[in-house]
């Protein structure tokens, strides 16, 4: 019923991924593909939230409308 643990695990891995991409990026001088990164990543993790958001949504109007 509620959200699946390995959905928190994997925000959490693919931040400190972009986490460590951004710093190294950086360190090295390339801070035009460090924010890239940094912005590709937070797209990704908001499709996946987004994608989160439609299944409870479609939940709660099963649930309402009796489908």
């Amino acid at each position: 019923m509620g959200i699946e643990i390995d959905v928190i695990f994997k925000i959490a891995g693919i931040g400190i991924v972009v986490a460590f991409l951004h710093t190294v990026l950086k360190q090295l001088g390339k801070e035009e593909y460090a924010n890239w990164v940094t912005l590709l990543g937070f797209i990704y993790i908001l499709f996946m939230v987004a994608s989160i958001v439609e299944d409870l949504f479609k939940k709660i109007k099963s649930v309402f409308l009796f489908q």
